[in-house]
């Protein structure tokens, strides 16, 4: 199943209950939640707080995404904050078998991310037990950038490694996703698309109709 996980940090936080209904009424299955610490990545975003005010605003998939250094140290605090899906990134933790542990002792489901730079086959040693792989299109940190093209056999070799694992695990994407390129990620074997500003400019409800229309 195709998803489509419109990221918040494109938002305009002013109105950012007004538009998560937006997305939520126009059929966005989840909300990607980009948390940065300023550490693992240069910029800082958002934390637990605004994560539990904007939970009142809409039941759909809360898809948080932890851009921190040491993950396992908040994990119960994602979760308390209204968090479903947490996804870490495996460069930012020795720990990586024991966080997707934390993740799943509290009932949600966990992901794991890796960078442009970062080798698919460090993801092997968690095919049996995470529910989702996150291949960053970009580098992270920042919102706005151009997807990088060299990332699209990363998203297929990861695909090749879901198949032969025998599990339904989920392929998300995240980084310079638009209306144009969609296509080249989804042919890849990307299932849950991460969506910023080719969300939220402009007409928010027309632009996610669209992207649903393509994923189809």
């Amino acid at each position: 199943m195709n998803i489509l996980s419109p990221s918040i940090l494109s938002a305009d936080f002013a109105i950012l209950g007004e538009q998560l209904k937006t997305i939520d009424e126009a059929g966005a299955q989840y909300v990607h939640i980009d948390v940065m610490d300023g550490i693992f990545v240069p910029s800082i975003s958002y934390g637990m707080p605004v994560i539990k005010s904007i939970r009142k605003c809409t039941k759909r998939v809360f898809d948080v995404h932890l851009m921190i250094m040491e993950p396992e140290r908040y994990i119960e605090d994602f979760a308390d904050s209204g968090a479903d899906f947490i996804t870490f990134h495996l460069e930012a933790t020795k720990k990586a078998g024991e966080v997707i542990d934390q993740i799943h002792a509290r009932g949600l489901k966990a992901g794991i991310s890796i960078k442009p730079g970062t080798p698919v086959e460090e993801v092997i040693p968690y095919l049996d037990k995470v529910d989702m792989i996150l291949v960053m299109t970009v580098e992270p940190g920042f919102g706005g950038q151009s997807y990088i093209d060299s990332c699209t056999g990363k998203v297929k070799a990861v695909r090749k490694l879901v198949n032969e694992s025998g599990r339904d695990i989920d392929i998300q994407v995240d980084g310079g996703i638009n209306k144009e390129n969609l296509s080249v990620v989804l042919e890849a074997g990307a299932n849950v698309i991460v969506a910023g500003s080719a969300v939220f400019k402009n007409d928010i409800a027309a632009n996610v109709a669209e992207f649903l229309e393509k994923m189809k």
